[in-house]
């Protein structure tokens, strides 16, 4: 696979898959811009790297500029960053909904639209989103969770047959429950509101992964490196399960 001469932007890059998937790519001889909200787990990685909102279009668009100034046009985005909130329904509110779609969701289309004028010059390049097996089936208790992902794949096919023609493809990962701090996040929830302990909640999050098991963040990565490569250069407007045959 050849990735010298590839600029990569990953947001969400401070920890987790983003950070797993910069290091993967960066190793394969990529450069590599990671992106984020908090410095300091930016700054750890030891990579170039920008603070970014995701869900401001004008800071996304600034931390590109920034980004291309230093490493170059972007030949791949992979756009990492989101956030699950748990809630019953009925309690939801619509500041929680708008938070769910406005990271998960509208994140997504301002990091894809910030990179799109470098591939349209170059006449190729791989967009992915992180999105989620949430995005292919539903969950209790993250609805917006649920229809953010699912926008994502939505997304996700409309724009792939819209750039089919120009060497661009736009695919989205869908992995299952992920061993992350996200995860973390989650178990924690789960123990304060149920009670379960620890061993407990995370039983109850991987029962649904037939392999009996988490999400490793190197089976996320290593997949966005194979949409990268030249034998998935037919590969697009797919939604990629990555679960263990959850999905």
């Amino acid at each position: 696979m050849k990735l010298a001469d590839r600029h990569i932007v990953v947001t969400g890059g401070g920890t987790g898959v983003g950070a797993e998937t910069a290091r993967t790519f960066s190793e394969a001889g990529a450069t590599v811009t990671i992106m984020g909200r908090s410095e300091a787990p930016l700054q750890a990685q030891g990579l170039p790297y920008q603070l970014c909102d995701v869900t401001d279009a004008g800071a996304v668009a600034e931390a590109f500029d920034a980004a291309r100034a230093e490493n170059g046009p972007v030949t791949i985005a992979v756009a990492n960053a989101g956030a699950a909130e748990s809630v019953p329904f009925a309690k939801m509110t619509a500041d929680q909904m708008q938070r769910m779609l406005a990271v998960n969701l509208i994140g997504v289309s301002n990091v894809w639209q910030a990179a799109l004028p470098d591939m349209k010059s170059a006449g190729s390049g791989r967009m992915i989103a992180i999105a989620s097996s949430a995005g292919l089936k539903g969950y209790p208790y993250v609805a917006a969770y649920c229809a953010a992902k699912h926008g994502v794949v939505g997304l996700t096919r409309a724009l792939s047959l819209e750039l089919a023609s120009t060497g661009i493809t736009v695919n989205a990962i869908c992995p299952g429950f992920v061993e992350s701090p996200m995860l973390e996040r989650s178990v924690a929830n789960i123990v304060q509101k149920t009670g379960m302990t620890e061993e407990q909640a995370r039983a109850s999050l991987c029962s649904g992964n037939p392999q009996k098991r988490f999400i490793q963040t190197d089976e996320v990565a290593g997949t966005a490196l194979w949409l990268c490569s030249d034998a998935a250069r037919s590969v697009n407007g797919h939604a990629l399960s990555v679960s263990g045959g959850e999905i």
